[in-house]
């Protein structure tokens, strides 16, 4: 006898094997209405379309699906050349200003002041590359916010491409944060 045993029905057989004999019922006085006779069997449903299947998991269900790589994107494939002075002179400002339009969900800090953001790199054909890393490997946002400064970068009208890289030397540490941020998160 199993847990699920009431869906094969042999639960019921069994149970009914193992109470005691009852009498039978005794019949009730005959209505004083004429009743219509009920079938002793219940209807059957009716089987159902053949459109319709049971549910099939997707196939990023399976094992392989979770393991398998997922393929590379444009952005991954870009490629910024070496760093060109005049174009990263140029770009700088406007793209640390972007940046600092960005903030960490659990702290009330841009990441430019936190100190997340390590080098700005723009070569010759005025892609830029980001190097960034996050407070720490487990950071909750750490898919979230290398997507949102690309794109904020992206929006700079004289930046033709942009990548962000995570980057995990140096490890960063309360002292790369500016003298704002420590004043505002109460370091002082």
């Amino acid at each position: 006898m199993g847990m699920f045993s009431f869906l094969t029905g042999s639960k019921s057989d069994e149970v009914q094997e193992a109470l005691p004999p009852t009498a039978p019922p005794e019949p009730a006085a005959a209505p004083a209405v004429a009743v219509a006779e009920v079938p002793s069997t219940p209807p059957t449903p009716p089987a159902a379309p053949a459109s319709q299947t049971p549910f099939t998991a997707p196939s990023a269900w399976t094992s392989s699906g979770m393991s398998t790589p997922r393929p590379e994107s444009a952005h991954d494939q870009l490629v910024v050349g070496p760093l060109d002075p005049e174009q990263t002179a140029a770009l700088q400002a406007p793209i640390i200003e972007r940046i600092k339009t960005v903030f960490d969900p659990e702290i009330p800090v841009d990441i430019y002041e936190l100190g997340l953001i390590y080098d700005i790199i723009v070569d010759a054909n005025r892609n830029v590359l980001v190097n960034m890393t996050l407070t720490s490997p487990a950071c909750p946002s750490a898919q979230q916010l290398p997507v949102e400064v690309r794109n904020k970068v992206k929006m700079i009208p004289e930046v033709n491409d942009a990548k962000v890289e995570i980057v995990w030397e140096p490890a960063w540490g309360k002292e790369r944060m500016s003298e704002a941020a420590k004043l505002t998160l109460g370091f002082f």
